[in-house]
C-alpha cells in the first residue's frame, strides 16, 4: 500500500518525523554514473550531522566509491551515519573503522551480499543473448565499456556500454526507451526465477527474485533498526514502471525528484 508519494515541492507542508533518509544514487544524488558535485557533498555533510542516511542504487560498490565516497568531504566520525546498499541492496556496506591511522575510505565493511553463482550468471548472460536474437536487436557500432557487466550480486546490460557519456545515454533513451523495455520483458520470459528491471537511461538489471527497491527498504529497516514510518525515500524514478517504484510497496513516505538539483532542495528543506 502506498503511504505517501509527493512532489519534492510539497516537503515543507508534509512534516515527517524522519530518523533516516534513503536516497537513490544515479539521477538523484548524482547524474547517471557521474561524480557527485561539491554542493551536494556539502549538503550531505550537514545532513549526516543530524540524520542517518542510506544510499541505494543499481551500481556495484566500486561505482558508489567513484560517484559518492571519493567526492564526499566529511569528518570521519560522520561516516558512521552513512550506509551503502549497492546493486539494488543485494549488498550492504557500513563504515566500521575508527582508527585515525587508517585512510578515510578504508573502513567500509561488507555486512552481507546476495552473490550470484557462476551458474546463475552464465544463465543470465545467455538469456540476454537469446533476447537480442529474438528481437533482432543490433548493438550500436560504438560502445563504451562492457555491454553486459557482472556486478557480483547483479548482472546489468547497458545499451551503450557501462562507461557511456551521459548526454549520449539521454539521447539513446529518447529514441530507444521502447527497445529497453522490450529487452527487459523478453529477458524476464527466459528468467522467470529472477528479477528483471529496466533501469536508468540505458540499462536492464537482473538480480535474484524479490530483490528490488521494496526489498532494499525492508533490508535497511531491518539492519538499521529504523521503522519504515520514520524513513523518507527520495528518488527520480518513482513513477509507474520506474526502478524506484517498488519502494512504495513498503508504505514509505517518498518524494519524487527530477534530478540532483531538486534533491538539493529536498535536503535544504529537511535541514
Amino acid at each position: 500500500m502506498i503511504r505517501m508519494l509527493l512532489d519534492w515541492k510539497d516537503i515543507k507542508t508534509n512534516h515527517v518525523e524522519a530518523k533516516l533518509l534513503i536516497f537513490d544514487l544515479d539521477g538523484t544524488l548524482t547524474p547517471s554514473k557521474m561524480p557527485m558535485d561539491r554542493e551536494m557533498s556539502e549538503l550531505l555533510h550537514r545532513l549526516l550531522e543530524v540524520k542517518k542516511v542510506a544510499v541505494i542504487g543499481g551500481g556495484k560498490y566500486q561505482k558508489f566509491q567513484e560517484q559518492l565516497l571519493n567526492q564526499l568531504k566529511v569528518r570521519e566520525d560522520l561516516l558512521k551515519n552513512l550506509f551503502l546498499f549497492p546493486a539494488t541492496a543485494s549488498a550492504f556496506y557500513r563504515y566500521a573503522n575508527g582508527s585515525p591511522s587508517t585512510k578515510l575510505r578504508a573502513g567500509w565493511q561488507l555486512v552481507y551480499t546476495e552473490e550470484l553463482t557462476e551458474y546463475e550468471k552464465k544463465k543470465i548472460f545467455e538469456a540476454f543473448e537469446e533476447a537480442f536474437r529474438d528481437l533482432n536487436y543490433s548493438h550500436p557500432e560504438k560502445v563504451f565499456g562492457e555491454l553486459i557487466e557482472d556486478r557480483g550480486s547483479e548482472v546489468t546490460f547497458s545499451a551503450l556500454g557501462q562507461e557511456a557519456p551521459l548526454e549520449l545515454k539521454k539521447q539513446w533513451k529518447r529514441k530507444h526507451e521502447a527497445d529497453k523495455l522490450e529487452i527487459a520483458r523478453k529477458v524476464q520470459e527466459y528468467l522467470p526465477e529472477f528479477e528483471v528491471r529496466a533501469a536508468g537511461y540505458t540499462s536492464v538489471d537482473v538480480t535474484r527474485k524479490g530483490i528490488d527497491k521494496e526489498y532494499g527498504v525492508r533490508q535497511i529497516s531491518k539492519y538499521l533498526d529504523v521503522p519504515i514510518e520514520n524513513m523518507i525515500f527520495v528518488g527520480d524514478a518513482l513513477f509507474e514502471g520506474g526502478n524506484d517504484e517498488a519502494a512504495l510497496k513498503t508504505g514509505i513516505t517518498a518524494f519524487s525528484v527530477s534530478g540532483p538539483e531538486e534533491t538539493k532542495r529536498v535536503i535544504q528543506s529537511l535541514l
